[in-house]
């Protein structure tokens, strides 16, 4: 109504313009008809504007409908629920709102997904154990991404473990051979004594073939007390039966 209203007192102001100026009434009446032509040309054009929106409104709804069922699917939730009663601009708003939730929540998982294989393929290479097994060609669920963050937390457990017990053997190790004069003669040895702990791999093997190495050289050494223990004893026989002095005795001991 006050479109309209002010529509009729622009043509009245139009027609008193032109009466005053003299203007015929055959060309008042194509003055008008121009006018009319030119208001209904902008109104057209209006309406096809909002036509347009109200079309890619629509669309928009329809690309996110699509797109949500697909990112439902991804990460294993329940279809999104819209409220039939809404408008099309608020429908277009929740749906495309829920869409760029979801979208976040799939990067998240897939970046956190990709942190925990690099933590895995480290923690695999240091304890020369088989990688998680995952789907990575799809987005993981959030039991799939708490399985996988427990498994690299009891990697790094067990890595912790196996550190603590690779650097207690190998302190025994190295005052063991220096007791025994003993050199590294093969290449474990020499990765054993090495300063780069950090290159040492801390598979299962490995540590049992340290543990292995720690009790042969605490038998080298227990058989060595033992011999001169003995040979102790017989230096000690013969001393007796030399009838060796005492002072004599001290000095050689």
């Amino acid at each position: 109504a006050e479109a309209a209203s002010c529509l009729n007192r622009a043509m009245a102001a139009l027609r008193d313009i032109w009466e005053e100026i003299g203007i015929p009434e055959e060309q008042r009446l194509e003055r008008t008809d121009v006018v009319k032509k030119h208001i209904k040309s902008l109104l057209d054009m209006m309406v096809a504007e909002e036509e347009s929106l109200k079309e890619r409104l629509l669309k928009s709804i329809a690309v996110c409908r699509k797109e949500l069922d697909t990112l439902c699917r991804e990460l294993q939730l329940s279809p999104f629920e819209t409220e039939e009663e809404s408008t099309i601009l608020q429908m277009e708003k929740n749906l495309r709102t829920r869409v760029e939730v979801l979208q976040k929540q799939k990067r998240d998982r897939k970046q956190e997904l990709k942190a925990l294989q690099e933590q895995d393929r480290d923690l695999c290479d240091i304890l020369c154990t088989a990688l998680f097994s995952i789907d990575t060609g799809s987005v993981p669920s959030l039991e799939d991404l708490d399985r996988y963050r427990r498994h690299v937390a009891s990697l790094n457990t067990l890595k912790e473990q196996r550190r603590e017990e690779f650097v207690s053997n190998k302190r025994q190790i190295i005052l063991l051979m220096e007791e025994l004069d003993h050199t590294p003669d093969t290449s474990f040895e020499r990765d054993v004594v090495c300063e780069d702990e950090e290159a040492f791999c801390l598979s299962k093997d490995n540590i049992v073939a340290l543990q292995n190495l720690l009790q042969q050289l605490e038998a080298r050494r227990a058989l060595n007390e033992a011999v001169c223990a003995e040979l102790r004893a017989r230096i000690v026989a013969l001393w007796e039966r030399l009838q060796i002095p005492e002072q004599e005795r001290e000095s050689s001991a």
